[in-house]
């Protein structure tokens, strides 16, 4: 099993500034380079402070130029909220600029406040996502391309340049359900899923149903692979997972608002609501445990068939501790798991 890092910019206080967020984000990326982890990871999304990063390829330049091996993986971009003309030169471009460490992780997009204020509500985003995604596939597998869709109507054209990556960069589907994630797998993609909040049990069901898609497609299903994230922690003693579990908490007050409850933003803040879930039953969810506990519960995933297992640790735990968690990770957790070992930090943690 692989191993990745969420850079998942969380902004719950504007004064904190942008360009010192994205720096963290940057900071984390080097170490995780430096460490061995497989990839990090960057998740598109617009207009509030939740997971932000409105340019995703733009970073994972950026992260290229200051790394030498990790792979970056998008986790997603927001194909709906794209012109795939526009789009799949610029993937191009990433492909190029990043030397070919680019994975392409898409998705329909998942916040309904986010969604509208862009023009695309998700009543209609699976359909366009659906065709923009045969399209986006076509102007980069293909030369002299034109559609007659809904979305998309085109004469024929052709992407220039061609993708570096034959025939294109590593296509992942971002998807929950089971049973979306069985039949994208049929269909050829790589997978990256996430469980959220959710129980064990959820997780199996989402590695089953990938593993029934993959066995089906038989030889031709051999190299594709399953990423699932969820919020991972290392924490120090039964009083620090307190204290992380209760920051968590309060991430997930401000993310449940804007996924699954009324998308209450102001100024592009998100107002953090009561929640369902208990503070103990998300305990018992997440992953934010002690090295020992941590390597404990990671077995599963492993013997669940996870190719790669991403960490998201950015839900408003400080800088430094972090960057800790990043680096206890790598050197107490990731040798059980990983043929890796884990090299010398970019710098010391003090």
């Amino acid at each position: 099993m692989e191993f990745s890092i969420q850079l998942s910019a969380y902004y719950p206080d504007t004064q904190y500034g942008g360009k010192r967020l994205y720096q963290d984000m940057l900071e984390q990326a080097v170490l995780c380079d430096r460490l061995g982890y497989d990839a990090v990871s960057i998740t598109e999304h617009h207009l509030i402070n939740l997971l932000l990063m409105p340019a995703p390829l733009q970073f994972a330049v950026k992260i290229a130029s200051v790394t030498e091996q990790i792979k970056i993986m998008t986790a997603v971009v927001v194909l709906p909220l794209h012109d795939m003309r526009v789009l799949a030169g610029e993937v191009v471009c990433a492909d190029i600029f990043t030397d070919g460490r680019l994975m392409l992780g898409v998705g329909r997009g998942a916040f309904g406040f986010e969604m509208s204020r862009m023009g695309v509500p998700l009543d209609i985003s699976r359909e366009k996502f659906d065709e923009s995604l045969d399209v986006l596939t076509a102007l980069l597998t293909e030369e002299e391309v034109s559609w007659d869709g809904k979305y998309y109507q085109f004469e024929p054209l052709t992407i220039q340049p061609r993708p570096m990556t034959q025939p294109m960069p590593p296509l992942m589907m971002a998807v929950m359900a089971p049973e979306a994630i069985y039949h994208c797998t049929k269909r050829g993609l790589h997978i990256l899923t996430t469980p959220l909040a959710g129980d064990h049990e959820q997780m199996l069901r989402q590695a089953e149903a990938f593993k029934s898609g993959k066995n089906e497609l038989g030889d031709a299903g051999s190299d594709l692979t399953l990423s699932l994230s969820r919020v991972a922690f290392v924490a120090k003693d039964d009083a620090d997972r307190r204290t992380k579990t209760q920051i968590a908490n309060d991430y997930y007050s401000r993310f449940d608002n804007v996924f699954t409850g009324p998308g209450i933003v102001e100024r592009g803040m998100v107002k953090p609501l009561p929640r369902k879930q208990t503070v103990q039953q998300l305990a018992e969810n997440l992953m934010i445990c002690t090295p020992s506990e941590m390597i404990d519960k990671l077995g599963p995933y492993t013997e669940g068939g996870i190719d790669r297992f991403i960490l998201n640790v950015n839900f408003g735990v400080n800088q430094l501790e972090t960057l800790e968690t990043i680096q206890c990770f790598a050197e107490e957790i990731m040798p059980h798991f990983s043929n890796k070992t884990a090299a010398t930090p970019a710098f010391n943690l003090v």
